[in-house]
């Protein structure tokens, strides 16, 4: 029978918790929402004791529970006393995007009902501050649509059977945009060779044949490749050991569409090639003006050396 597992969702108000609770619905978790804090372990015991139709389990947390959410960190606490693992997902986005949200769907903010958003967001995000700190997931929707929340929920929640061992996700991303907030590892890739400056490359990302094969000419790359690749096979069957079951490797480079998709891709496919579950994400490579993309498994023989 597959283990217990308990996500406590949470996070800011119109970051995305319905969404989240609808898509790990689909999923089949049994999900409930707005449950107070307080209802946390007594819940999980019978759902730890229901068998296999209850042992994937997501609760909604949030401020509307008004000072009953006071009670999440004892909750918490009594979770760990009773040996119940828990994961804490946390829904984010920034204010700008809340406020255009909350407009769009003409709502007022559940902590400032007769008052400005700003307001209650403010509030909500000091309320909220602790446990942000004690989230395994931070998931921020800002410049995220609902299929692509969906497809991450799938990556980062789907049962994993203990035979397949550790789930890894590589993700490209660009400085300019942020960096990966649930990322366990980060790598800055902006010292190689930057295909942006030539002309013909501008705008085709590192998945296009020409355009990794000249980021992959330099003997920075190569040496930079070697070191990566010896750092990743050193730590991954060492967190694996420790029980982790997802490790989230971001890669970075100034725009998202070079250095950091190229590099990214390569890690993907060192990885795949060692037998490891692994996925992978381009998180801003479409934000920028592309002209040309290609499917990332038929540059598979150029990063694969």
């Amino acid at each position: 029978m597959e283990a217990f597992r308990l996500l406590i969702v949470t996070g800011m108000s119109g970051a995305g918790k319905t969404q989240v609770l609808q898509a790990l619905e689909d999923m089949g978790y049994l999900c409930i929402d707005n449950i107070p804090p307080v209802l946390i372990p007594k819940l999980s015991e019978i759902c730890r004791q229901g068998g296999e139709r209850t042992n994937r389990v997501a609760l909604v947390v949030d401020i509307r529970g008004g000072e009953f959410f006071e009670a999440l960190s004892s909750s918490l606490e009594t979770l760990r006393e009773m040996k119940v693992d828990y994961e804490i997902v946390f829904m984010d986005a920034t204010d700008e995007t809340l406020i255009r949200r909350y407009k769009e769907s003409r709502r007022s903010h559940p902590l400032a009902p007769d008052g400005m958003i700003t307001t209650g967001l403010k509030d909500e995000r000091q309320i909220l501050n602790s446990v942000r700190h004690k989230a395994d997931f931070i998931i921020d929707t800002t410049n995220m649509k609902t299929a692509s929340l969906k497809e991450y929920l799938k990556t980062r929640f789907t049962q994993v059977d203990e035979g397949h061992g550790m789930s890894i996700t590589v993700v490209s991303f660009g400085f300019k945009y942020g960096l990966p907030l649930d990322a366990d590892m980060v790598w800055d890739v902006r010292f190689l060779p930057n295909p942006f400056y030539i002309p013909d490359f501008r705008h085709k990302t590192g998945r296009v044949k020409a355009v990794n094969e000249y980021i992959h000419s330099f003997e920075v790359t190569e040496e930079f490749k070697k070191r990566y690749f010896d750092t990743i096979d050193f730590l991954v069957p060492n967190y694996e050991q420790e029980g982790k079951s997802q490790f989230i490797v971001a890669v970075g480079c100034t725009g998202g569409m070079h250095r950091s998709v190229a590099m990214a891709e390569a890690l993907y496919s060192h990885l795949l090639e060692k037998g490891y579950r692994v996925s992978v994400e381009h998180r801003d490579m479409m934000k920028n003006n592309v002209e040309e993309d290609y499917n990332p498994h038929e540059i598979k023989h150029l990063v694969t050396r």
